[in-house]
């Protein structure tokens, strides 16, 4: 009987699994082996942690590992019920949230390393939690797509830690009520992207759409988003990393001076404020302002005897 201890947290809605231990060892000198290895070697691990019978679609997997950058509290690899991630602002907030709650950091300004790069964070008394995340940038402005259903759509890809595909134009209602329609529009956006052959930088796979709708009350927001993730499951948090390109999208458009606050709804009404720094380049330092809750703690117990013991595959 395997053990694999964990703490459950939600940031937004959306909730982040943190491995705290476990008989995983993880190889590499850096985050980005480190991810590969996980990737090749630890699969079945991943499932295990995060899919059926012991988690859900929605939920995402956070491995912590020793740091590898000088200064850093700790690495860590995130992942979803199809493969790592490269970066999650959502999740990294719930690791901080999980690591305060066992007393492993303490209110200040500190650093973790994740396969895109290093990620700094301040932690508030309070537990609010201001990101700065790796730089994101705006790759391809005015994509258009034709949809199966004839519709055409504009959107721009953006970097902000994954890929994404931002539209506006999508001429869907971004409410929870209309929920099978968005699931429809996004599935459709992601597939004629691969169609095109749209891509990121080196071929990088756009695997999130996001799409922006206007904000439940725009004395609560600016914006308000649905983000369809890689393995199919809607974002219930304002995701932080498309937070992070919608940033860089609104900087190279003008539509957003340097260090104004910009207020990102999610689909369920969660909010997550963001702000950025121009850098060279066209590039931004994105900041996303949220906080995660503790939901639970415990071990997973993985029984050789279970059929499904690592995980269910669909």
């Amino acid at each position: 009987m395997q053990r694999i201890r964990v703490i459950d947290t939600h940031t937004g809605g959306e909730p982040t699994r943190v491995v705290i231990s476990s008989p995983l060892q993880v190889l590499g000198d850096d985050m980005p082996a480190r991810c590969d290895y996980f990737r090749s070697v630890h699969d079945a691990y991943r499932r295990a942690i995060v899919c059926e019978p012991r988690g859900h679609d929605v939920m995402v997997g956070a491995l912590l590992t020793p740091p590898v950058s000088q200064g850093s509290l700790a690495g860590v690899i995130f992942f979803n019920n199809v493969g790592p991630l490269g970066m999650c602002g959502h999740g990294l907030i719930g690791v901080v949230a999980a690591l305060q709650f066992l007393e492993g950091v303490a209110p200040g300004s500190h650093r973790i390393d994740t396969p895109v790069g290093t990620v700094a964070f301040t932690l508030s008394a309070t537990g609010g939690v201001r990101l700065q995340n790796v730089p994101s940038y705006r790759y391809l402005a005015d994509v258009c797509l034709t949809l199966p259903d004839g519709r055409r759509v504009h959107g721009d890809v953006a970097w902000g830690g994954n890929w994404f595909f931002i539209c506006d134009d999508h001429q869907e209602r971004v409410a929870v009520s209309n929920l099978p329609r968005l699931l429809s529009v996004a599935q459709a956006i992601r597939q004629s992207l691969a169609a095109h052959a749209v891509t990121g930088v080196d071929a990088a796979e756009i695997d999130h759409v996001e799409l922006i709708g206007p904000p439940s009350d725009p004395a609560y927001a600016e914006a308000k988003n649905f983000v369809l993730c890689p393995g199919g499951a809607y974002d219930r948090s304002p995701c932080g990393t498309g937070t992070s390109a919608k940033l860089a999208c609104l900087a190279a458009r003008g539509q957003l001076a340097p260090e104004t606050v910009f207020r990102q709804e999610s689909i369920i009404g969660s909010i997550f404020r963001g702000s950025y720094r121009p850098l060279d380049g066209g590039r931004v330092e994105s900041y996303i302002e949220g906080q995660a809750f503790v939901v639970g703690e415990g071990e997973l117990l993985l029984d050789p005897r279970d059929p499904f013991c690592m995980g269910i595959l669909t």
